[in-house]
Formats: structure tokens, sequence, C-alpha cells
């Protein structure tokens, strides 16, 4: 296994207890890892060779702002073209293997941490030509547009990204942003948030911004709504606009994850 947990499928065998930690409510989500398996994947149209656990879309009391799904490509699987939609943009985050990437006109190899940003528009496809599966995560949005502004496609890599340390926190809490949080030329952010062990958010945050975490690393108890919540490496948490969160970060090793959340633009009222 790589440095991020990557769903392996599979199924539980009938001795197999049937309860679980899948909690669905009004305010959050949490889809454990133990539930992604086989028989809840989907294939997805364009693609070949490939799978997907698709956990998080627009419905009515889920998500509002984004979808978000683990995509596993096998050897030789891919997508000439992958986005269909010309006013949607996506980020890509790969937490194993290797894939090619075809962005208007140029090819990226993105590797474990590779990161790409995938503007409204642009022309994209992937290709593993590797001997291993690879697994990524792939955050979509409806772009919506800001006069004078537009975001541009980039590719890199979580390791050629400082990451920035919250102020007052002697860096047991630290940020990599991929993206400028004042370019308005953005109107989403994908981060990686990252807690040394000990670290707290120590205040309930209650903010505008939808959320949606997977947990790259690591194991907290995290506050969601009401109730504190033990999560760990491979499980997903939605959290509507408003829902308050903080946490603790458990365990010997660092606590992060994979940070959604839709920004920078005003509320619309008609």
């Amino acid at each position: 296994m790589g440095k991020y947990y990557s769903p392996e499928g599979g199924l539980p065998p009938q001795t197999h207890l049937t309860t679980e930690r899948a909690i669905v409510t009004e305010a959050y989500t949490v889809i454990p890892k133990g539930v992604m398996t086989d028989i809840v994947t989907s294939n997805l149209p364009g693609f070949n060779n490939t799978r997907s656990w698709i956990i998080a879309r627009p419905i009515s009391g889920f998500a509002t702002t984004f979808s978000q799904l683990i995509v596993e490509i096998g050897p030789g699987g891919g997508a000439p073209k992958a986005e269909f939609e010309a006013g949607v943009e996506g980020v890509i985050f790969v937490t194993r293997g290797t894939v090619n990437l075809a962005l208007d006109g140029e090819l990226h190899q993105l590797e474990e941490g590779g990161y790409a940003y995938l503007a409204a528009g642009s022309e994209w496809g992937l290709e593993n030509v590797s001997d291993d599966v690879v697994s990524f995560h792939w955050i979509r949005k409806a772009y919506e547009r800001l006069e004078g502004y537009e975001a541009k496609s980039f590719v890199t890599n979580e390791k050629d990204v400082e990451p920035t340390s919250m102020p007052d926190t002697n860096d047991v809490w630290k940020t990599t942003r991929f993206t400028d949080s004042n370019d308005l030329a953005h109107d989403m952010q994908v981060n990686i948030v990252t807690f040394q062990p000990g670290g707290v958010i120590p205040f309930p945050e209650t903010h505008v911004m939808e959320h949606g975490l997977y947990v790259l690393e690591g194991k907290a108890m995290y506050l969601l709504n009401n109730d504190w919540v033990e999560v760990e490496a491979g499980d997903f948490m939605w959290l509507r606009a408003f829902c308050p969160q903080a946490c603790y970060a458990g365990g010997p090793g660092e606590f992060r994850y994979l940070l959604y959340k839709d920004m920078n633009r005003q509320v619309r009222l008609t």
C-alpha cells in the first residue's frame, strides 16, 4: 500500500457483522472505508477497464455544489475524453500508481501525490500505461464564471507545494493550498490538511463553505454538528454549509485529509 489510502474493493464474508460506521444526517454524512466494496462501484461513460466509487453527488439532503469520485483504472484502461460537460471544472489527485494525463495537447505523467486542476472547457483524457492499477480522486464542480477572471489548468505534485502553518499552532496544523485563496478566478479549492498527533481544530468552525473530506492518512475524532465521530484513513465525510466541525488528531502518525470547499462567489438569490 502507498502513502495514501485507496479502496481495495472485494466483498466481506457472510460471517461479517452488518453493523458499520456509516451515518447519514441532514447536516453531515460519513461513508466509512468498509462500505467501498466491489458491488457499490459504477462504470463511467467513455472509460474502459475502469470503475468508480461515487462518494458525493448533488441530491436533496446531500452535496449541493460538487461531486466526488474515487476512480480506479486497470492496466491499459482510461478515457481519451474524460469530461463531457464543458462548463465543469475538475481536480484530480492520485493516491496510487501512475497515470498519463493528456491536457490540451500536452502529456503529463501523474504519480502518487500528483494533482491536476482542469479548467472548465479544457480537453483532457487519461491512460494507464503501467502494469498496476491507478487510483485517484476526481472532484467535479459547475464553474461559476466571474467577469474579468479565468481559471487556468495546471499540473503539480503535493511534494512540490510548501504547506502553510495555521497561525499560532506551532506547526501542528498545516494546509497545502494548490491555488491562492484570494484568486477570484477560482470558485473552489481542493487542499490537503495535515495535523500532527495531538493537533486540533480548537473551535467549532461554522461557515458558508460546503465540505467534502477524504481521510488520506491517520485517524482522529471529528466533530460533525453535535456528534464526535472517530474516523480513519479511507473514510469520507460530507458537511453541509454551516455544519459545525472540529477535530482532535489521534494515533501515532499524521492525520491528513483531502478537503473540498466552494468559495469566492456571491450567494445567488434569484
